[in-house]
């Protein structure tokens, strides 16, 4: 098939799926097309059957707001129509459901069809979905997609409770490449950050707010309290990194934490990583959770959204009550302080992580992928 995918273009779980699923497509001989403002993230280069088509936005004196929507409506007609796309898979209900909807009405006017898929993946529902002069446009876009899927059943589950649906929705969760997310041999790394043998703590994500970095450092500083050896991590940039920078100066323990910036192969962090810690506020399934499970890393996460999804409480990591940085310095304590569990836990995060491996989850979005074509060439005749 030959498959036109947009998404958000920047490090966070949404584009890293989308991206991710692209290069998994391509490998198994779909034509597969970017269509978004900037080069994916992960999408460290083109191959043969992997094409990247830019969006530009253009400003004119009369929109006091350049509007991306109408131009990515534009640009998909445009590679639709050129590339003989037979789908447009978009990633987040809006603006890219939207303006997949806008472009294939346009076509539908030159007489060609193209179904369109959408996947949600969580803020698009979560977050933006609560502001209700969004409601109408989401609503509309996701009834009027060919297909549907969400990431996890919790997310589901929202979508339904806060938008008028009349459709159905697929789960298809998200997925990982379990044989380049897998622990490597990094002692020298390792030896370099840890010259004392501490323990190592990770962090990863955007730092938005939801993410709630500042409570991984006040979870690190307990911790030092403790008298536990260890130092963190933390990886990834937004704006809540220099607030969580200046709370480990103001608790003095800045000295012991790295803050690396956006990361391309989190993989080899993850590969001297013992603990990774989620205190999220919201998370519809935890992308950076399972990478870092595939790498044999617990997992400590709060207990919300699709978190418990993936995670075994008590197995292979361990779910906290939302902001609850007593129980997450426990879970860590009792995962670090303990070689035992630290091994028993690392292997079952593995075992865990091998259940959304992509040979797994791909598939499915092809099945997927086929019904709707078939839905849609049944219903044009």
């Amino acid at each position: 098939m030959k498959i036109g995918i947009t998404c958000y273009p920047v490090y966070g779980g949404s584009g890293v799926v989308a991206t991710e699923l692209g290069k998994a497509l391509a490998t198994r001989g779909h034509e597969i097309h970017f269509i978004a403002y900037s080069m994916p993230f992960r999408l460290e280069n083109l191959s043969e059957n992997i094409f990247f088509h830019e969006v530009d936005v253009n400003t004119y004196p009369l929109f006091e707001y350049p509007n991306y929507s109408l131009n990515l409506t534009s640009k998909m007609v445009d590679i639709a129509r050129y590339e003989e796309l037979d789908l447009l898979h978009v990633h987040y209900a809006i603006p890219h459901a939207t303006s997949a909807v806008l472009a294939r009405q346009i076509l539908a006017g030159e007489g060609y069809k193209i179904p369109i898929v959408t996947t949600l993946h969580g803020t698009d529902i979560t977050i933006v979905g609560r502001d209700p002069s969004f409601k109408p446009v989401v609503n509309y876009s996701i009834n009027e997609s060919d297909g549907v899927t969400a990431v996890s059943d919790y997310l589901r589950r929202e979508t339904f409770c806060r938008f008028d649906i009349s459709r159905d929705i697929q789960v298809i969760p998200n997925f990982i490449d379990t044989t380049r997310f897998r622990r490597q041999n990094k002692e020298h790394f390792r030896r370099a950050v840890c010259p004392n043998g501490e323990k190592v703590m990770v962090h990863i994500s955007n730092f938005r707010p939801v993410k709630n970095a500042t409570q991984v450092v006040e979870v690190f500083h307990r911790l030092r309290s403790h008298g536990l050896p260890v130092k963190l991590l933390m990886v990834g940039d937004g704006p809540e990194r220099a607030p969580a920078e200046h709370l480990s100066r103001e608790l003095g323990v800045y000295e012991d934490i790295r803050f690396l910036g956006k990361q391309q192969p989190v993989e080899e962090i993850l590969s001297i990583a013992d603990v990774f810690l989620m205190p999220s506020g919201s998370e519809t399934f935890g992308l950076a959770a399972l990478e870092a499970m595939a790498c044999n890393v617990p997992v400590v996460a709060s207990n919300i959204g699709g978190l418990p999804e993936l995670i075994e409480d008590g197995v292979s990591g361990y779910l906290c009550p939302l902001d609850d940085v007593d129980a997450f310095t426990d879970r860590v304590l009792a995962i670090l302080s303990s070689d035992d569990n630290l091994a028993s836990m690392s292997a079952a995060a593995r075992r865990r992580a091998e259940h959304f491996d992509q040979e797994r989850i791909v598939p499915m979005y092809e099945s997927h992928y086929s019904s709707v074509v078939q839905r849609a060439e049944a219903l044009s005749v």
